[in-house]
């Protein structure tokens, strides 16, 4: 019986599937820990994967 290939994952170009980091400002707390700040990807709004336009490659025509 033939086995079916799910698809794959539309991991978003821009984050590469990371869509949280952590980037840390510099400063330190009263407790000496780090002060950090969360950024989400602007292209997958945090989500690690993209819509299908943003992943697959554009269609182009020789000579066109």
């Amino acid at each position: 019986m033939p086995q079916h290939t799910p698809a794959g994952a539309r991991v978003c170009p821009t984050c590469d599937g990371f869509p949280v980091v952590a980037i840390t400002t510099g400063l330190r707390r009263p407790d000496g820990t780090r002060e950090t700040v969360t950024v989400s990807c602007p292209s997958c709004a945090g989500r690690g994967y993209a819509p299908l336009w943003l992943v697959a490659p554009a269609h182009t025509h020789a000579g066109t």
